[in-house]
């Protein structure tokens, strides 16, 4: 598979089902095993008459149970009879499926019909299992103005631990690019410099690979973040050994790139420059996906696209030129920089229509899109400025456990007593601290400029068979 394919939402096709009425529910059934078609839904399940398999699963009043089905029509007088009441329930929950979505379908003479959605790799497998039947699954053009659902790709144990960052804030749109990776590894970076000491860093490693380890029932439906919690402990070891920040600043590592306590401007710097690079991978993207949904003039004008590309250049150019005093950075900074001002200018007077109240309108929007950019940098400052209160707070606790220390045998104990309880105290509040805020620059200033709308996630219907739960293999 090419790279750019990785990038890439799952190829979905448009497709029609369509069976003789014979085999028509012999047809939904194998559908419904596979678990990888869509079917659209027309009518509202809520408006719908409850039939004889609704009535007899409500008379049951058991929990919940995953629904099966059947290729022949149980009888269920006979059911009720000579099943297990959990069994009864799963099969009648499965007709009850099967009855809402064949209602949606449309019937000519001996032939039935459903549309839906199937991934593009698995069209020619479902084919195969249909045809026996005297079914397939049509290809159909894409309906006008209609986006296929989307089915990310698998990316392996890292982009599955960082999926839930993504999925939280939109579904990813079909024509887009999937930031998956790019966004965890941009979020561990900000999480890495706000949470910066060797030690507490490793002390989120090892909680990630506790959590690997599935000791702890709880905490099951979190297990596969574990690689997310690792790759964060990481990074905040990575920034602390440039700090040179280890259980605080102890003294035992040297600061191999800037100390927060002895140079705070500095690290101030740092950061800023962390979010430029930050803002300027969210801008390119941005512009890619502009392209992909709306085609390249959507790319050039929009705030997010190429325009928005080139104000943000622009101004970089424009503060590098004043900061080293070179004439030429300033000029090519303004002339890009406007450049950029007149196409957002010629995209936002489209979109409101034109005309004086357009132009006053756009006018309006242009200039809170430059303050947002320069709020929008502004705001990884806070890069610098969590990461320097977590050197202040371990600091703190280091001078009072030296303090302790020289009180005799007991302030020693009283000492390690404070080591290990503020160290794990400090460890939970400011990784707290720190996961928010990152999540907070990830959705408000990258995420913003990436997406422009959400996408539909691909949902396929699944009720396995009640004589092979797990026949289907994609």
């Amino acid at each position: 598979m090419p790279w750019r394919e990785t990038l890439e939402p799952v190829r979905m096709q448009r497709v029609a089902l369509v069976a003789p009425q014979r085999t028509w529910r012999h047809a939904l059934v194998t559908v419904a095993d596979t678990g990888v078609v869509e079917l659209d839904r027309v009518s509202d399940a809520a408006e719908t008459a409850p039939g004889d398999a609704d009535r007899r699963l409500a008379r049951l009043n058991l929990p919940e149970v995953a629904p099966l089905l059947r290729v022949d029509p149980p009888d269920l007088d006979d059911l009720e009879r000579t099943e297990p009441a959990e069994r009864v329930a799963a099969l009648l929950a499965g007709e009850v499926a099967l009855a809402g979505v064949a209602t949606d379908a449309v019937h000519r003479g001996s032939v039935a019909a459903l549309t839906g959605w199937v991934p593009g790799h698995d069209l020619a497998a479902v084919q195969d299992r249909l045809t026996p039947l005297g079914a397939a699954v049509v290809p159909l053009p894409l309906p006008r103005g209609t986006d296929p659902p989307t089915l990310l790709r698998s990316r392996g144990a890292l982009g599955t631990s960082f999926d839930p960052l993504v999925r939280t804030y939109a579904t990813v749109p079909y024509a887009d690019l999937d930031p998956t990776v790019v966004a965890g590894l941009a979020y561990v970076v900000m999480f890495g410099m706000m949470f910066a000491d060797a030690g507490h860093g490793l002390l989120v490693v090892a909680a990630g690979l506790l959590l690997r380890g599935g000791r702890f029932r709880r905490l099951d439906r979190f297990r596969r973040t574990w690689p997310f919690v690792v790759g964060a402990g990481l990074s905040a070891t990575f920034f602390g050994v440039l700090f040179g920040e280890l259980f605080g600043p102890t003294g035992v590592l040297p600061a191999v790139w800037i100390d927060p306590l002895g140079q705070p401007v500095e690290l101030l710097g740092a950061a800023i420059g962390v979010g430029a690079l930050l803002l300027g991978g969210a801008y390119a993207l941005g512009a890619v996906n502009r392209w992909r949904e709306h085609g390249w003039q959507a790319a050039l004008v929009a705030p997010t696209g190429l325009a928005g590309v080139a104000m943000f250049i622009g101004l970089g150019l424009v503060a590098w030129g004043v900061g080293v005093g070179t004439t030429a950075l300033v000029v090519a900074g303004v002339v890009v920089a406007v450049v950029g001002l007149v196409l957002t200018f010629v995209g936002l007077l489209a979109a409101a229509g034109g005309g004086g109240a357009g132009a006053a309108q756009a006018t309006v929007q242009l200039v809170d899109a430059v303050i947002g950019l320069g709020t929008s940098l502004v705001s990884f400052a806070r890069l610098a400025a969590f990461g320097l209160a977590h050197a202040a707070l371990s600091s703190l606790l280091v001078d009072a456990v030296t303090s302790l220390q020289q009180l005799g045998p007991l302030g020693v104990v009283g000492a390690l007593v404070l080591a290990v309880v503020g160290t794990l105290a400090i460890v939970a509040f400011e990784a707290l601290v720190a996961g928010i805020q990152a999540l907070r620059l990830e959705y408000y200033e990258l995420f913003s400029r990436v997406f422009e709308s959400e996408g539909r996630p691909f949902r396929p219907w699944h009720v396995p068979t009640a004589q092979q739960e797990s026949r289907w293999s994609p």
